[in-house]
């Protein structure tokens, strides 16, 4: 949004910066640090909450920034970001609640753990930018009633896939097109993927090897485009999507779809591997004014009845800033879920796996996830892979099965599976909001 750059610039001026807390030190958390310290005037990374505390102040030693201190209280943050000086901490509560924070970006790529936070956050009225795809997909919908209740925006961020895909959408739309196809640019798709297999690039990269297995084997892409199912409304062709080998460029993708169809299903999200510009995402719109089509044939984007619209890159971290402003300074969050979810991430067997295992983290050995429309997963009771680390399996699955929660047991006393309950007993129909409304803005200093 090209509005951000004037209002953080007034916002230098007047010597009010936003003030952002990170929550989650790790590879992307630390970019954010840089980025926020180094080239975002008007901003300001006022707090670091990670498990780890040496992770948080390598993440701002890293930026250049020597002088911070380490508390375990929000009143003792208060009291030193007043003076200027940043915090570090082990207690993500510390930053959640404390009052000179406007702005909590949630970065820890962990569910359970992403929910404490997000719940903190929202209750102690902070908007929240999740960098955190695993939470909006597992338990996004029922996380933004509550923060629409609370008046703060909860969203996803620009620079991730689904947040590009949004900013699409949304400009795409503005222009009088209907978009019938979100879709994601993958270089690699092989389930069987795993932490072994990838090590060797995630140590070439500093990331860690669970992370860089989501990638490969499919989690990831089917977690991002389950939460631009749910905010566009959009669904999945079939179990897994399309997800064909494409060599080509993807404004060809354009003859490979069937409008009616689209239309029929309220439109899709897909993705495709080996396509030119990657790794980057685009939509596939229609236009039904036979004069506007003339038009857009005129400029060069061929006689429909569909036509390409193409971001050929994601900046991840360096475009988090902008998802700040828009929610501190705008009330517009980059993607959030329109109501009840539409597509779910379900849990698909790795290997075959023995009765009494216990079911590792995403981007593990044992499992990867595939896209399915909500309404078969809440039939036939298949297992979010949200929810799926630390379940028990309690018999025999076959390799590329998916789970059940007949399969498993659930540990108890999870927060996550808390919040599905909520959110599977919801009435959205009495809370849906329109499209990215704007939600009661909370104070930002």
């Amino acid at each position: 949004m090209i509005l951000v750059d004037a209002a953080l610039a007034r916002r230098a001026a007047e010597g009010r910066p936003v003030r952002v807390a990170l929550v989650g030190a790790g590879f992307m958390g630390r970019g954010l640090v840089n980025q926020v310290v180094n080239s975002v005037p008007g901003m300001e990374l006022v707090a670091i909450a990670n498990r780890t505390g040496e992770s948080a102040r390598r993440a701002y030693r890293e930026a250049g920034v020597d002088r911070f201190e380490v508390v375990d209280r929000s009143d003792l943050a208060d009291a030193w970001i007043r003076r200027g000086v940043p915090v570090v901490t082990e207690d993500y509560r510390a930053v959640c609640e404390a009052e000179s924070v406007d702005v909590v970006v949630e970065a820890t790529g962990a569910v359970e753990h992403g929910c404490h936070v997000v719940l903190s956050a929202i209750a102690h009225g902070k908007h929240v930018v999740l960098m955190n795809a695993e939470v909006d997909a597992t338990v996004g919908p029922i996380l933004s009633v509550l923060a629409a209740e609370a008046g703060v925006v909860l969203t996803g961020c620009d620079g991730d896939q689904p947040g590009v895909e949004m900013n699409l959408v949304r400009f795409v739309r503005g222009l009088g097109l209907e978009p019938l196809v979100c879709g994601n640019v993958k270089g690699l798709q092989d389930p069987y993927r795993t932490p072994e297999t990838q090590a060797a690039f995630a140590a070439r990269w500093g990331q860690d090897p669970h992370m860089v297995t989501s990638f490969a084997d499919g989690t990831k892409i089917s977690i991002e485009q389950a939460t631009v199912a749910n905010a566009t409304g959009m669904t999945v062709a079939r179990r897994g999507m399309g997800g064909m080998d494409w060599p080509g460029h993807v404004d060809e993708l354009v003859g490979q779809y069937d409008v009616d169809q689209l239309r029929s299903a309220g439109g899709v999200v897909d993705y495709v591997v080996g396509a030119q510009p990657g790794p980057g995402v685009f939509v596939l719109a229609t236009h039904d004014d036979p004069r506007q089509r003339h038009y857009l044939e005129l400029y060069k984007l061929g006689p429909g009845p569909l036509y390409s619209f193409y971001t050929p890159y994601h900046l991840c971290h360096f475009e988090v800033p902008t998802t700040v402003a828009r929610a501190a300074l705008f009330g517009d969050a980059a993607i959030a879920p329109l109501g009840a979810p539409r597509v779910e991430v379900v849990t698909t067997a790795k290997r075959d796996l023995a009765a009494g295992t216990v079911l590792d983290a995403l981007g593990g050995f044992d499992s990867y996830g595939v896209a399915e429309r909500a309404g078969v997963t809440a039939d036939q009771r298949l297992l979010p892979i949200g929810v799926a680390e630390g379940c028990r399996l309690v018999r025999d699955v076959a390799r590329d099965a998916v789970l059940t929660y007949d399969d498993v047991v659930v540990p108890d006393g999870r927060l996550v599976d808390e919040l599905r309950r909520r959110q599977a007993a919801h009435d959205f129909s009495s809370s849906e909001p329109s499209e990215q409304s704007e939600p009661r803005r909370a104070a930002v200093h």
